[in-house]
């Protein structure tokens, strides 16, 4: 989807200084709403009315985000070429955590964090595809999630703050 007719949806809605940041869904927004649930059941709403897709919503402030780049528990890791750093941003907590530092059967990937809505990965792309990872989350998780790289969070923030 392009990311003007993703603005225009927003827009559409009532949120103002709508932004989107690379092409890949993250869209930046300022409300008067404070309820992130409604939000997300707005926004939701608005996705097959005006666009005829259907997709998972979450949406997490500046503070959040903030909040998980001071908590980074990618310490010692690089995202390079061959390594991918990943956040999977979970609409609601998991009925069941996994052990952190969980590889499920040397599939290339592993869980090196969690909190109550994000589970912290790493994948070795010698080894496994994001594809892979993303299977094997939604299958644990819930289809209700999304994933962004480390990178792509930093991205996110900076322009928040801009």
């Amino acid at each position: 989807m392009h990311n003007e007719k993703l603005r225009g949806a927003l827009e559409s809605l009532g949120f103002t200084n709508v932004r989107s940041v690379i092409s890949s869904g993250n869209v930046l927004f300022e409300s008067e709403q404070k309820d992130t649930k409604k939000m997300e059941n707005m926004i939701e709403a608005t996705w097959p009315e005006q666009l005829g897709f259907h997709s998972t919503t979450i949406i997490r402030s500046l503070g959040e985000l903030e909040n998980l780049m001071t908590f980074n528990p990618f310490r010692g890791l690089e995202h390079t070429s061959a390594t991918n750093l990943n956040v999977t941003f979970l609409k609601k907590p998991p009925s069941q955590m996994p052990e952190i530092a969980f590889a499920p059967e040397e599939k290339g990937y592993r869980i090196v964090a969690a909190t109550d809505r994000e589970l912290f990965s790493v994948i070795d792309l010698t080894a496994a595809k994001t594809p892979e990872l993303m299977g094997w989350l939604e299958k644990q998780f819930s289809r209700e999630i999304t994933t962004r790289t480390w990178k792509t969070v930093g991205r996110v923030v900076e322009k928040l703050k801009n």
